[in-house]
């Protein structure tokens, strides 16, 4: 299990647009990826779209943030799309979860993802943890404190 402290695993996957994503290619910069469950959802989109609502204070402590599920890229362009999110998504579609399975919040049973976020310093180095099961939001607040803790 991951913690605080320990390297961010690696990992590539492809945007909504289709691009490939690569964490260690953003080093240099603060990262918040947020795994949750299903795009399209009741909880997913309003966690989501929170984000979107926040996107300056995001800006303003210099990180990128990345919403990432088991859903094609092409079914997360048309949620980015309909939702008006601003968020990069990540489709951690084949193999499926692999990435989640890396951060340790995969539901083998579900075939989706828990809700995890990680806050990931400009070296990539974890400085913010929050998990919750697919039916509890997080709350917003606890990137903030951990984006805090990493240098701007």
């Amino acid at each position: 299990m991951l913690k605080i402290g320990d390297a961010a695993p690696d990992f590539s996957l492809k945007d909504a647009d289709g691009n490939t994503v690569q964490l260690s290619a953003l080093k240099g910069q603060n990262v918040v990826l947020v795994f949750y469950p299903l795009a399209f959802t009741g909880i997913c989109t309003g966690e989501l779209k929170q984000i979107t609502s926040n996107q300056k204070r995001y800006d303003d402590a210099g990180a990128k943030v990345f919403g990432i599920s088991v859903d094609s890229h092409y079914a997360l362009a048309e949620f980015r799309k309909k939702e008006g999110l601003t968020a990069g998504l990540l489709a951690d579609f084949h193999p499926k979860g692999e990435v989640a399975k890396k951060y340790g919040v995969y539901l083998d049973d579900a075939g989706i993802a828990k809700r995890g976020t990680f806050v990931v310093d400009k070296e990539g180095v974890i400085r913010g943890m929050t998990i919750n099961d697919p039916g509890h939001a997080r709350d917003e607040e606890a990137y903030f404190q951990a984006l805090a803790s990493c240098p701007v």
